[in-house]
């Protein structure tokens, strides 16, 4: 092993730069925390807690700015996941992550490792995650890179999903230039528990044990907390020892024995968390602040693979498939016979203490003794400098872009060729969405539907991101990522619950991108205050760049919705011929940032129209009262493509077909207004769902038994036989993946 460096050569050689602190921080750290320079473990121990990915020392002030509150959430940000009510002593357990950096560099192992992390999120708040969900986002599928990327995360989501028994039901992928050098790669996990089962991460109770349980620790993932908060040079080599490596199957051990100690054996578990992002150092420090307490670890006792091993290493190893615990005094022989049970391991490796200094022994000597609160609640935090990029003043003085077009018919052929429009089946098949038997909806609606056992619920689930709304107007678009997710929940039956993030974007140091992050915040907040969606957990992924090129900035929602009765969640096709069909809400010129102007333009430009969310929600609410009274036989949400490309996908995989005839022209069958749906209602329904919804619906058309698309616009009719454009949006990305660049 190398001889550490002492404290005076870390402050001369300036190490600390390198492992992500600043110079402002150091000396703050060293004048004004210990007054002492902090040793070389202790520095390791700040760069990883002080990181953006842990600290939130950034996007914390605008963060802020998100309710967080409403009568059914019983858990907001701050432990491992959100809990909200669903009533009869239930909650329902749900968080989002991001995966990003490690996924550009180690593809499969970044992709599983996110799923993994996620679902001990979820068991480690007592809950069974029962749902899996991803929203991925990759460059242009013609590069070859990006086809490899895409494959392998695919096959990392669905090799640890599937290991763990646990139905991957939704998602996205999308596909766009700029994130060619960092894709995106956000998970999402869903869980379900009794009320009493709730758990928390926190140690306190002096002389309580922190045990350790779980697989051993190795050098694997060490900084990969601070690596996470650094944009990517050139030489991913370098980078791939910051990459995790998991084992599901360990992780499905020990998911059951931590779920067998919380829902069994509450009276013998104080706290329990999930060792994530700078590893043993951030849960074991988190859990002690929590409680406002003290805490001493032995890390001799620490379980480890690797021979040599240093405080430093062993602190800041992101090795997967561990937990720590806090366990009442006198019980940890009864956890390590639990876990034993399991084969897998159990260890005391410190105590709950008096006062509030966080002690660190290896190898008979004390090689850290700092209070608890500097690394958890001191950290540095400096207003940011925000400045609205150019591009955006540029845009308010133009025209809105209004296309042009020739023929509808074969621009519809062509936007369902788009490889975000496109099928996804030949990535959603790795994953299997039927495990558990509970899955109602699967993959390629607009929500993932699952049963609640025991009961006549379901939970709707969904996740939705688009950077290009969000890059071209950040509060607009920040605005339609909620109404998008809310919509789809809606269309399913589900009443919207609350939401978990994955806010992923550029440097925060950059004046622009903090100003596109605050002001995307703002129509965020303003929307799910309008819809009363708390943000209940989430995450933020910042320094997403490639070689200075900063990703669009992609907001990822995930939302939860609930069905009261399973056997009312509407489907996303239509069902019987004859239905009427009706466009909800109204259709505007919103073709900034839309898939047809990508098609068109090879690019996206300009302003967003800012739209009425309250008078959206209005008619939402009636719609969602609609379908619980049954009224409702298919709804599918209006987004990439517009009405054109919904009505086709609606009869996709059936033998029906649809007639329509709308008072437009050609060009605004591809507009991406937000808050649309097209939903089909049975001949016997059509009065009593007409009183319902008043004025924000249109009747366009019916449900017929022959298997055609027949629009009729005010400048154009066709007739599209239905299996030629299913076949063409089906094959298009096989087609893209086998192709040679």
């Amino acid at each position: 092993m190398n001889k550490e460096l002492t404290p005076e050569q870390i402050k001369e050689q300036k190490v600390y730069l390198e492992w992500g602190l600043t110079q402002k921080e150091y000396e703050y750290i060293c004048d004004k925390l210990l007054g002492r320079l902090p040793n070389y473990t202790e520095t390791g121990l700040f760069s990883v807690m002080w990181s953006e990915h842990c600290s939130y020392k950034k996007s914390k002030p605008v963060l802020k700015l998100f309710p967080n509150k409403n009568e059914r959430v019983l858990q907001g940000p701050g432990e491992g996941a959100g809990i909200v009510d669903i009533g009869d002593n239930q909650a329902v357990v749900f968080k989002a992550e991001s995966h990003n950096h490690p996924s550009a560099v180690e593809p499969y192992e970044g992709a599983a490792t996110g799923v993994g992390g996620i679902l001990r999120d979820i068991f480690s708040m007592g809950a069974r995650p029962i749902a899996s969900l991803d929203s991925l986002h990759f460059g242009e599928i013609d590069n070859a890179r990006t086809k490899y990327l895409i494959n392998e995360v695919v096959a990392g989501i669905g090799g640890y999903g599937n290991c763990m028994g646990i139905p991957t039901v939704a998602g996205e992928i999308t596909f766009d230039g700029c994130y060619a050098g960092n894709p995106l790669v956000n998970a999402m996990s869903v869980g379900i528990l009794d009320q009493s089962h709730i758990q928390k991460g926190q140690a306190k109770g002096i002389g309580n044990a922190v045990m350790y349980v779980g697989a051993k620790t190795g050098r694997d993932g060490i900084h990969g907390a601070t690596f996470a908060s650094a944009d990517f040079a050139d030489d991913k080599e370098t980078q791939r020892s910051a990459v995790q490596v998991g084992d599901p199957f360990m992780e499905k051990l020990l998911m059951e024995a931590c779920i067998e100690l919380t829902n069994n054996h509450q009276d013998w578990l104080v706290g329990i968390q999930d060792m994530g992002a700078a590893g043993i150092v951030s849960s074991s420090c988190e859990m002690a602040s929590k409680a406002n307490s003290g805490m001493e670890l032995n890390l001799d006792m620490v379980p480890q693979r690797e021979e040599g091993m240093s405080a430093y290493e062993i602190m800041l190893s992101e090795s997967q498939e561990r937990m720590l615990l806090c366990v009442k005094k006198g019980h940890e022989n009864d956890v390590k016979k639990l876990f034993e049970d399991y084969n897998l391991e159990a260890v005391v490796i410190g105590r709950v203490t008096e006062g509030h200094d966080y002690i660190l022994h290896h190898k008979g000597e004390v090689v850290t003794n700092i209070p608890v609160s500097t690394l958890t609640d001191d950290v540095l935090e400096e207003p940011s400098e925000e400045r609205v990029p150019q591009r955006i003043l540029d845009n308010k003085n133009k025209d809105a872009w209004v296309p042009q077009l020739s023929n509808a018919k074969e621009t519809l052929k062509a936007l369902l060729q788009q490889p975000t429009i496109a099928s996804k089946k030949m990535f959603t098949e790795t994953y299997d969405s039927q495990v558990r038997t509970s899955t109602v909806v699967g993959p390629g609606s607009d929500a993932g539907v699952i049963r609640i056992r025991g009961t006549k619920k379901a939970l709707a689930m969904t996740t939705d991101g688009n950077g290009r709304f969000i890059y071209l107007n950040p509060e607009v678009g920040g605005k339609i990522a909620v109404l998008e997710a809310a919509t789809n929940i809606i269309s399913s039956g589900a009443l919207p619950l609350a939401i978990t993030d994955c806010l992923n974007y550029g440097d925060p140091n950059d004046p622009e991108i903090y100003w596109e992050l605050h002001q995307s915040i703002n129509g965020m907040a303003e929307a799910c205050r309008t819809l009363d969606t708390p943000v209940i957990s989430g995450n933020v992924s910042l320094y997403n760049e490639n070689n200075g090129e900063a990703i669009y900035p992609t907001a990822m929602i995930g939302m939860v919705g609930l069905i009261k009765d399973v056997y009312r969640t509407v489907p996303s096709f239509v069902q019987n011929v004859g239905d009427k069909l009706y466009l909800v809400g109204k259709t505007g010129n919103d073709f900034n940032g839309s898939e047809l102007q990508k098609l068109l333009n090879n690019k996206i430009s300009g302003d967003l129209n800012d739209f009425d969310l309250e008078k959206v929600n209005s008619y939402l609410k009636n719609l969602l009262a609609a379908m619980e009274q049954g009224l409702v036989s298919s709804s599918h949400d209006l987004s990439e493509g517009g009405l054109g490309v919904s009505l086709a996908e609606m009869v996709f995989g059936t033998d029906k077909g649809i007639k329509v005839s709308l008072d437009m022209k050609k060009e605004l069958l591809f507009s991406e207004t937000p808050g649309r749906l097209v939903v089909s209602v049975s001949k016997g329904n059509v009065a009593a769902f007409e009183e319902i919804m008043g004025e924000d619906i249109t009747e366009i058309g019916e449900v017929q038994a022959d298997h055609q698309l027949d629009i009729t616009l005010t400048d154009e009719n066709f007739v599209a036989e239905v299996s030629e454009l299913e076949k063409l949006w089906e094959e298009a990305i096989p087609c893209l993946m086998k192709s040679k660049d």
